[in-house]
């Protein structure tokens, strides 16, 4: 069992938590951690972008439910929970610039409404932040002190803004009610059970390469991301979940790779002999993206611990055995 589970067994252990976005990539993940930890898990997705097939294993779960329901609309949650975990949103770029009223409002009402029922059952509160609060950064590695460099009026400010927002509401809910809460600022993830048609690098780099098509690239691929693994990111939500941490702490890898590197090591591990080609540079992606894990490091005891290229070798056999490309 990872530290963080173990810490959340110890504390929530027979309590129950409610996963917002819970069918996601990420929530789903969460939820199987959650209950492991012993913790009753309640649900709640609209499965815009969330799918029921990630619960697919809980759904005979007596300590499982699943509710599909829209965090616009209201959050019913038991008297008894213990903790909210608020990850309802779109999250990739495909996903967020076809739904971007919709993320806006997620990140504004539907925050208004977990934070609601947070005040009103005393749960502890943790918001899944992005590193996209730090735009396209002119400091490098971000620490959580940066204030970053975002553009609201461009086609990627639907998401940044909704997340910072979603930020500012919290921390009014910690002033104002008293409602106990942690932030994350989760940077690039990846690994089993993320759509292919996700859009973002991982997943269409992987199914690509499977499919023996050609790996695109965006721009000169000189861009860099620090890519963490699933397994690595939920333990450490679990620990900030726990942690004496109010203030948003950075969740993510530290090891930076360009794009073109991370193309170079999916084709290596696939197999197929596939070209790269270079296509037009995303409008207003960030050009560098590492997170300062100092906070991670001395406050959680944290710091990711799967490789790049062993995370990239899981993930790849997952889709091939899920046939998800």
């Amino acid at each position: 069992m990872e530290i963080g589970t173990s810490a959340v067994a110890e504390r929530y252990g027979g309590g129950t938590a409610v996963v917002t976005g819970g069918a996601g990539f990420v929530g789903a993940h969460l939820c199987h951690a959650l209950r492991t930890a012993g913790l009753r898990v309640v649900a709640v997705d609209s499965l815009i972008t969330g799918d029921r097939r990630n619960l697919a294993d809980l759904v005979d779960d007596p300590g499982f439910e699943l509710i599909e329901a829209d965090v616009l609309d209201h959050l019913d949650v038991p008297d008894d929970v213990a903790a909210i975990l608020h990850l309802a949103s779109p999250a990739s770029p495909v996903d967020y610039l076809r739904h971007p009223i919709h993320t806006l409002k997620v990140g504004s009402i539907g925050t208004l409404h977990t934070l609601g029922a947070a005040k009103a059952t005393g749960a502890r509160f943790l918001l899944a932040s992005t590193s996209e609060i730090y735009g396209d950064p002119e400091v490098h590695p971000q620490p959580e002190s940066y204030l970053g460099n975002v553009d609201p009026t461009g086609p990627r400010g639907v998401y940044d803004e909704a997340k910072r927002f979603a930020e500012a509401m919290t921390y009014a809910y910690r002033r104002d009610h008293g409602v106990e809460v942690r932030v994350a600022r989760i940077f690039n993830t990846y690994g089993p059970g993320m759509r292919s048609d996700d859009g973002r690098l991982v997943p269409t780099l992987v199914g690509q390469a499977l499919r023996g098509e050609p790996l695109t690239i965006h721009g000169d691929g000189q861009q860099t991301r620090s890519l963490c693994y699933i397994t690595d990111l939920v333990d450490g939500l679990l620990r900030l979940l726990v942690a004496d941490r109010e203030q948003p702490c950075n969740l993510g890898s530290d090891v930076e790779v360009t794009v073109a590197e991370v193309a170079q090591r999916i084709h290596a591990l696939v197999g197929n002999d596939v070209e790269v080609v270079h296509v037009d540079a995303s409008p207003g992606e960030p050009r560098r993206r590492r997170p300062d894990l100092t906070v991670a490091r001395e406050v959680l005891g944290w710091e990711p611990t799967v490789d790049l290229d062993d995370g990239l070798a899981r993930t790849i056999a997952w889709a091939r055995e899920h046939a998800s490309v």
